[in-house]
């Protein structure tokens, strides 16, 4: 199981939310260039990247601190939030973005992702963002009707290289990852599932793993808290 770290972009700073709550932001740093250097040395295999602003203002907000992390790490790079048409889709690729993430777009333009995934083998990921199984869009703000599992199964052929499934309600909350939807998505579908939210310990990465069919899980406040140390949590996973 690949481990993320994660980096989420508020105007220009490193920070999580609680619950997906703009309002609810702490800073854990202003140089995010820095801060991926760090995760890389740690010995991470990927890095998660959220542009907070641009998934509410539906398009790249943060693409200043995006590219400074390209230009400063080896390892690939996933991004998300405000990436809803081709051509941003293409921009970030070429900038050399590993992957993108489409949130918004895959309930309101299913078409758009599966038009993506055909063009970009292995570089588009959907992101299904959930309250209570049912996918939030547009920066979480607006609750859909569609079920998360719905979603999931839409995109079953389309070639999309990874789902990453987000509990809202666990999210930055510390109070670990929601295991059983997570595993429950990644039963239901063949496409690879990346757990997100909560993921706040060894025993929640341990617990994940352990499943067997979670490919990958992302953490962010836990590893800034000290509560997760990259090092430590990449050399058990491995083992």
């Amino acid at each position: 199981m690949i481990l993320y770290p994660a980096i989420d972009l508020k105007d220009g700073q490193c920070v999580r939310l609680l619950r997906g709550e703009m309002s609810a932001a702490t800073v854990f740093g202003d140089d995010p260039a820095e801060q991926a250097a760090k995760f890389e040395s740690a010995g991470c295999d990927w890095l998660h990247l959220v542009d907070l602003n641009g998934a509410f203002a539906g398009q790249p907000v943060n693409a200043a601190a995006v590219e400074a992390i390209l230009a400063r790490i080896n390892v690939p790079a996933q991004l998300g939030g405000g990436i809803r048409d081709m051509a941003t889709i293409e921009m970030w690729l070429s900038k050399g973005l590993a992957r993108v993430i489409l949130g918004t777009v895959a309930v309101e333009n299913p078409d758009l992702v599966k038009q993506a995934a055909r063009a970009f083998p292995g570089k588009v990921a959907v992101g299904i963002d959930a309250r209570k199984g049912f996918v939030a869009t547009k920066g979480w703000a607006h609750e859909t009707t569609v079920q998360a599992t719905e979603l999931a199964r839409s995109f079953e052929d389309a070639g999309v290289a990874a789902l990453i499934y987000t509990d809202i309600d666990r999210d930055g909350a510390m109070q670990g990852p929601n295991i059983d939807a997570t595993e429950a998505l990644a039963r239901a579908v063949s496409i690879p599932v990346i757990a997100s939210g909560g993921v706040s310990s060894m025993a929640d990465l341990t617990a994940l793993r352990d499943t067997g069919v979670i490919a990958g899980a992302i953490s962010g406040r836990a590893l800034y808290d000290g509560a997760i140390d990259l090092a430590t949590a990449l050399s058990a996973l491995k083992s």
